[in-house]
């Protein structure tokens, strides 16, 4: 007989604060998005805190009254976690652990946390093990205030060494193994990617929990593991897909996420080169979320990083079967309509403008308009193949029709 697995979370409280960069409204969202990340990493919000400040604190990032309110609250509900939404200094981490006395994150910390335990081949171990180390080093000084020097006696007099240092030097050298050892993976993957010849490339890029996964599920015929959880992939995925007749490669990317570690960008840069090869990409977008604009430039600011912001896109625009448009009662004089209050035809005929006919509105899941996504992918691969291959013209013809 099966026992029923229980899960146990650990409790957590968020702390954001509203600014000149940030209202009330963006700080709602992006303690949302924490939620959903402090739920993937394990952990059950129990309570929000949120303070007007225009510049942090640099003891404690926010107020003393503030902190005290979180104190009492810590203690009297036994949290186990407190996160904040944004980065903090090794300084400011050292001094809210003191006071408060339980677990301090921020949100670089939490999504490193995720990563590794998403992190399954050896590769992506070692990336975020290297992002790991390259966050922690600077915050090393809390860790060792138990012990301010190494042991005296025989043998251990002269200048030595200080206990901090040591670790320094550890963490330092295992930095330089770890880049070592990817960049030697990298090159593996160069010469893998080498090996696949000349067929066409397309890369599902996107912010995370957009859909990628299952999109790729649906168009390879793989199982790729998917999941409503934040950064559910981390490995690339390659694949090869037949529409019609014609092949192509495809493959399934890390999703971005506004506030994205540098580190895991530095360290992620080995996986992105499968968007930086691809000579199409797939930007997937969930048009369910209220801000997924803000998604879309979140990535594109990614891609600019990386120097694939001038390739040839797609939009793709999924989860159609979630969206719901806010609505504006008839006798309501005062209510003005925003994007919110947009049908899906009036997005597709936006975002038909925008991207000059390269948008597609779909629903992986439930596989809406899939043909149509089939027939717009199949015209642009052949465009890039026919480019490539002029002798091969004859063999896809422009209608997908005909198979």
């Amino acid at each position: 007989m099966l026992e029923k697995k229980s899960i146990e979370y650990e409790k957590a409280v968020l702390i954001g604060v509203i600014n000149r960069e940030q209202n009330e409204e963006k700080v709602t969202e992006y303690l949302d998005e924490l939620e959903f990340l402090t739920y993937t990493a394990g952990g059950q919000v129990e309570k929000r805190f949120v303070q007007r400040v225009d510049t942090p604190n640099p003891k404690t990032y926010i107020g003393s009254g503030k902190m005290q309110e979180v104190e009492a609250y810590v203690k009297e509900n036994e949290i186990g976690s407190v996160i904040f939404d944004d980065e903090l200094s090794p300084v400011q981490q050292r001094n809210i652990e003191k006071q408060l006395r339980c677990k301090i994150l921020d949100r670089t910390g939490l999504i490193l946390d995720i990563f590794a335990q998403r992190a399954k081949t050896s590769y992506a171990r070692t990336q975020v093990e290297l992002a790991q180390y390259e966050y922690l080093l600077p915050r090393l000084t809390g860790l060792w205030t138990h012990l301010e020097r190494q042991r005296g006696g025989i043998g251990m007099r002269g200048p030595g060494e200080t206990e901090i240092e040591t670790d320094r030097r550890i963490v330092r050298d295992r930095i330089a193994l770890l880049k070592k050892k990817l960049t030697k993976i990298d090159r593996q993957m160069e010469t893998q990617r080498g090996n696949r010849g000349s067929l066409v490339r397309v890369a599902l890029v996107g912010y995370t929990n957009v859909g990628k996964s299952t999109l790729m599920n649906v168009i390879s015929k793989s199982n790729v593991f998917a999941e409503n959880k934040l950064f559910a992939t981390l490995d690339t995925t390659v694949r090869k897909v037949v529409i019609g007749n014609l092949p192509f490669l495809l493959s399934d990317t890390v999703g971005f996420i506004r506030k994205l570690p540098t580190q895991l960008v530095e360290s992620f840069k080995g996986t992105l080169d499968e968007v930086r090869e691809a000579d199409l990409l797939l930007h997937v977008v969930d048009i369910s979320h209220p801000n997924f604009e803000e998604h879309i430039d979140s990535v594109n600011q990614v891609l600019s990083e990386i120097g694939s912001s001038d390739k040839e896109t797609i939009m793709v625009f999924n989860k159609i079967d979630l969206y719901q448009p806010e609505v504006i009662a008839e006798d309501d004089l005062t209510t003005e309509k925003t994007s919110r209050h947009m049908s899906l035809d009036e997005w597709e005929k936006t975002w038909m403008k925008r991207m000059g006919g390269n948008a597609l509105f779909i629903s992986a899941l439930n596989k809406e308009n899939l043909d149509e996504f089939k027939k717009r992918v199949y015209r642009a691969v052949r465009d890039i193949h026919v480019t490539r291959f002029p002798y091969n013209n004859f063999l896809y013809p422009e209608n997908l029709d005909a198979y």
